[in-house]
């Protein structure tokens, strides 16, 4: 696979092209019926009246699609605008404003604002592959403070119509030359940490942390700690500079691209400075491997827009 994608590349030009190219993602050994599991009974449908890349299941009777049971299922946007604005979010390292993809793309900024979070929701990693770390490797944990003013960094978020003043918490988890998991959480306590700790790192890392977490790390068996309130930030190999790296790249995506983040979105945010972090050059992965693993994780993941919007189903929008 190549480095980069080629822009002029018809699966972003022509609609025959890019339901090829999210068909041969989504089934690499062949169309499998998304109602009954059956490969052996489904068949393309022919004919103009249905269309193109219509199939039938002889088993269970049902006609279906690619974008079936994934967030492009009754989506009226084609799925050339689909792919070019994965691509545009995969290769853009602090992400794209949905004013921008709205300007590049030719939609409605509300449609386009829709399809982020759809690409975002796609990027989120629904069941995590055991814990961080292990034998020989190095984990590292720090807190950080999105939004709202640097005096109310510890004040609690006003989530009412209009208000809103403190910041929400982020806890991440950072393997050295690895993976980073990222949380929303409500609070910085034992009570809220320790659960995500001992759920998401093995116990044989090395883990280390600033002050602020050593209660809950001196539980793990090799842990230590750097003092940030006496000015230390290093101590040989000691230091929390990886994870303080992840954090301004992601705090510089959302103040500078995004501006504004709320709270109840704040979540699919994390889950795609995540999966760009996860899924980097660094490990060897290219823009183009990053965006058709993207694409894969749309399966299962159907989201309305009442569910990324907030309000009730029915309310105004």
């Amino acid at each position: 696979m190549t480095a980069t994608v080629d822009l002029t590349n018809p699966i972003f030009t022509d609609a025959d092209a890019a339901r090829a190219h999210f068909e041969a993602i989504r089934w690499p050994n062949g169309a499998h019926c998304p109602f009954c599991g059956q490969f052996e009974t489904v068949k393309e449908l022919g004919g103009k009246s249905m269309g193109p890349g219509w199939y039938h299941c002889k088993d269970c009777r049902k006609k279906f699609t690619a974008a079936v049971g994934t967030i492009y299922e009754r989506s009226h946007i084609p799925m050339t605008k689909w792919l070019l604005a994965t691509h545009l979010m995969c290769a853009s390292k602090k992400g794209m404003s949905a004013h921008q993809l709205h300007r590049m793309l030719g939609l409605p900024y509300k449609t386009a604002w829709f399809m982020a979070h759809r690409i975002r929701e796609g990027m989120r990693e629904l069941h995590p592959s055991g814990p961080l770390g292990g034998e020989g490797k190095t984990i590292e944990v720090d807190e950080t403070y999105i939004g709202g003013k640097e005096k109310n960094k510890h004040v609690k978020k006003r989530h009412s119509v209009g208000g809103g003043y403190g910041k929400e918490i982020v806890f991440a988890l950072v393997e050295r030359q690895g993976r980073v998991r990222s949380h929303h959480i409500p609070s910085v306590t034992g009570s809220t940490l320790r659960p995500i700790m001992q759920a998401e790192i093995s116990k044989a890392s090395t883990l280390y942390s600033d002050d602020g977490g050593a209660r809950i790390g001196r539980e793990f068996p090799v842990y230590q700690s750097v003092n940030h309130s006496i000015g230390e930030y290093v101590r040989g190999d000691v230091h929390t500079n990886t994870i303080e790296g992840y954090f301004s790249i992601m705090k510089r995506g959302i103040t500078g691209v995004y501006h504004h983040v709320s709270p109840q979105q704040l979540k699919r945010y994390l889950a795609e400075f995540d999966f760009r972090y996860n899924e980097r050059s660094a490990l060897n992965v290219s823009d183009a491997e990053r965006t058709v693993k993207a694409i894969a994780g749309v399966v299962g993941k159907r989201i309305t827009y009442q569910q990324t919007n907030g309000r009730p189903v029915g309310s105004p929008v």
